[in-house]
């Protein structure tokens, strides 16, 4: 006999999404048995290499990204002809709605923390997340019932589904997107003066305490150490409201986007990693900081907390408090900061600790008991 399972994710293009559907089709295709067959609907079937996905086969779907209607025009009736034409035992679908599918097993991947985020948002400043903000708990509780299970990314975002939609904890099943160990080469040419904050250019990453903690130090220590930021001032509306703000301190360095490579060396130099964000389904640079040994300077959120796990070498600081930032850069800078080891908290079931423990939970056979 023979099965069908369809991932569907006709939105992800770039970045850690991406990232995400990539890990999980090479962790599908070494974990599951020939008698599987592996399909998934994508954005494009160049961005991904042969050699790794031989077992998929993509079907492209390259003007579901045109707009948001069109988006949903594919989630509720184009896939559901794909799925009584197909018959698929699983649809697992990777970006937060639940489409009106006909399968044996749903599944819908939620990610976006966007109607969870509790601070005002300014529309011209970010408008597409204004949006998500505003409109995004409708899309997700479209259909939400109809899944088998849901997979969100960290204990907090369980709890807030079971609170919000009414879904039982035991069919939201927390799975962690990455697992780093050290497997960057050790630094060689770190400074303590470099701090580093690695983000895209959105309104509730919170670059605002990183402008007003650079003033508060330039101040009182002078201006013997660098804040690199990925963006450029011109990115966007917010990033051109905060250069209008804040000018340009001395201090700051905007080195934009950054390719992998790049990003590896910029770990390599830095000193410290600030993560002030606000809002976040997991925060993928306190992992890659952690997996360099760095000084990590964290936003103290749950979300922060999950993420670092077990980790000796990191600092929280109120994320609207710029002086208390400014405090613990200064201590970084002097070599007084001490920072106390900090306890993973265990995740209750049901839970998937990477890729290869998800994939039971998402083709059924997952065990009566997971381990925490």
């Amino acid at each position: 006999m023979t099965y069908r399972l369809i991932v569907s994710a006709v939105n992800f293009s770039e970045g850690g999404p991406l990232q995400i559907l990539k890990d999980f089709l090479i962790q599908a295709s070494r974990s599951l048995p020939p008698r599987w067959h592996i399909l998934a609907l994508v954005h494009c079937k160049h961005l991904f290499a042969a050699t790794d996905f031989q077992r998929v086969k993509f079907i492209e779907f390259k003007g579901a990204k045109k707009s948001w209607l069109n988006r949903l025009r594919h989630e509720f009736i184009i896939f559901k002809k794909i799925s009584l034409r197909l018959r698929p035992d699983v649809w697992f679908s990777l970006h937060d709605i639940t489409p009106n599918v006909s399968a044996r097993r749903r599944i819908v991947y939620c990610h976006n923390p966007a109607p969870f985020h509790q601070h005002e948002v300014n529309f011209q400043d970010d408008p597409k997340f204004y949006l998500f903000a505003k409109l995004y708990h409708l899309l997700y509780r479209i259909n939400i019932h109809s899944n088998d299970i849901v997979i969100v990314q960290q204990e907090w975002l369980r709890k807030s589904f079971e609170k919000r939609f009414h879904i039982p904890a035991s069919q939201i099943v927390v799975a962690h997107p990455v697992t780093f160990t050290c497997g960057f080469p050790q630094e060689i040419h770190s400074q303590k003066n470099i701090f580093l904050f690695p983000a895209l250019p959105r309104s509730f990453k919170n670059f605002e305490i990183i402008f007003e903690a650079a003033l508060i130090l330039t101040r009182e220590i002078g201006t013997d150490f660098e804040i690199r930021l990925t963006m450029l001032p011109s990115d966007n509306a917010y990033t051109r409201r905060l250069a209008r703000t804040y000018g340009h301190p001395a201090v700051i360095r905007f080195i934009g986007r950054q390719t992998p490579a790049q990003m590896q060396n910029q770990y390599q130099e830095a000193g410290a990693v600030i993560f002030p964000s606000l809002l976040e389904t997991w925060g993928l640079p306190i992992s890659e900081g952690k997996a360099w040994n760095k000084v990590l300077l964290l936003a103290d959120l749950p979300y922060a907390h999950e993420t670092l796990g077990h980790y000796a070498h990191a600092v929280f600081f109120d994320p609207h408090d710029a002086t208390t930032l400014a405090r613990v850069m200064a201590q970084h800078l002097q070599g007084l900061l001490i920072p106390e080891f900090h306890e993973a908290k265990p995740v209750a079931a049901p839970f998937a600790r990477d890729w290869e423990a998800l994939i039971p939970w998402v083709t059924g056979q997952q065990p009566s008991k997971v381990a925490p």
